[in-house]
C-alpha cells in the first residue's frame, strides 16, 4: 500500500527566478499589502509578491507614493510575509529612506529584512543610487532595481507619461540597467517604457527583467493587484488588463447585505443560536 506524502511547497528564490529566465519561463509578479489577500495571491501560484510603496495610493489613498513611511512599509510587509508559503517577497524601500546616504539605505534595508522577514528589497534609480545598492548587497540583502517611470520621482518628471522615448534617455536607461546588473542586483523592474527598448534590455541583461507597461519581450510582468482585479476604477492606463470586476461584485454584495438587514431577513432562523 502506497502512502501519499503531502507535497511540500517549494519556495521561490532569486536563484530560481534566474533559472526561469534561463529556460524562457515567464515570471508572474503581483503586489499585495495585507495577510488575507497575500494568502490568496500566494496560493494561486504567483512567483513574486511585491509589497509596493503603491500601498500609499491603494491602501492609504495618497495621490503619490511619496508619503508612505518605512514603518508603514514594514507593517504591510510583515502582514504579507505571515501569509506566504511559496512566493519570493520583495519590499519597496520608500522615498526618503535610501536617497540620503548609503548608510541610511543599509539601515532601512536591514530593518525591512529583520522586522518583516521579507526576502529582498527594491529601490528606484540607476547610477545615482549605485553606492546604496552596493552597500546593501555587501550586507547580503538581495536588491531588485527599478528603472523607467520611477513614481518616487514624479515631481521631477511632472507627468506619468511613457519614459525613455528619446535616444538620450533610452541610452541612459540601458546603461543604468547594465550598471545595476554589474553591482549584483538579482532582477530589474522596467516601468512604462517603449516595448522595443524593454526587449533590448531584457536581451542584453543576464538577470530577470520584469515589466509593467513595458511590452511582452521582458522576462515577466507585474501589476498592482487592486488594478488587475478591478477594485480600483479610476486608473485606466493602456497596459492594464482587468481580470475581474471586484468593485462590482463587492458593491453588489454590500447592497444585498444592507437590503437584507433593513428588511429584517438577516439573520434568519437558521443563522441564530
Amino acid at each position: 500500500m502506497s502512502v501519499h506524502k503531502k507535497q511540500e511547497v517549494k519556495r521561490i528564490t532569486t536563484h530560481q527566478l534566474q533559472e526561469m529566465k534561463n529556460r524562457g519561463e515567464k515570471i508572474a509578479m503581483l503586489t499585495a499589502y495585507d495577510f488575507s489577500m497575500a494568502k490568496i495571491v500566494d496560493a494561486a501560484g504567483i512567483d513574486v509578491i511585491l509589497v509596493g510603496d503603491s500601498a500609499s495610493n491603494v491602501m492609504a489613498g495618497n495621490e503619490t507614493t511619496l508619503p508612505i513611511t518605512l514603518d508603514q512599509m514594514i507593517y504591510h510587509a510583515t502582514s504579507v510575509v505571515r501569509a506566504v508559503k511559496r512566493a519570493l517577497v520583495v519590499v519597496d524601500i520608500p522615498f526618503g529612506y535610501y536617497q540620503g546616504s548609503s548608510g541610511e539605505a543599509l539601515r532601512s534595508s536591514i530593518r525591512i529584512m529583520k522586522e518583516s522577514g521579507a526576502h529582498a528589497v527594491k529601490m528606484e534609480g540607476g547610477s545615482e543610487v549605485k553606492d546604496s545598492v552596493l552597500r546593501i548587497l555587501s550586507a547580503g540583502v538581495p536588491v531588485m532595481g527599478h528603472l523607467g517611470l520611477t513614481p518616487q520621482s514624479i515631481y521631477k518628471f511632472g507627468t506619468y507619461t511613457v519614459r525613455a522615448r528619446e535616444k538620450e534617455e533610452a541610452d541612459k536607461l540601458l546603461e543604468d540597467a547594465k550598471l545595476l546588473e554589474q553591482c549584483g542586483c538579482f532582477g530589474l523592474v522596467l516601468e512604462k517604457i517603449p516595448a522595443s527598448l524593454a526587449g533590448k534590455v531584457a536581451k542584453e541583461l543576464k538577470i530577470p527583467v520584469i515589466g509593467i507597461g513595458a511590452g511582452p519581450e521582458v522576462d515577466g510582468q507585474v501589476l498592482v493587484m487592486q488594478d488587475m482585479l478591478g477594485i480600483t476604477q479610476e486608473f485606466k492606463p493602456r497596459f492594464l488588463r482587468r481580470y475581474a470586476d471586484l468593485n462590482g461584485v463587492i458593491t453588489g454584495a454590500i447592497n444585498k447585505y444592507v437590503e437584507d438587514v433593513k428588511a429584517k431577513s438577516f439573520p434568519n432562523e437558521e443563522e441564530k443560536y
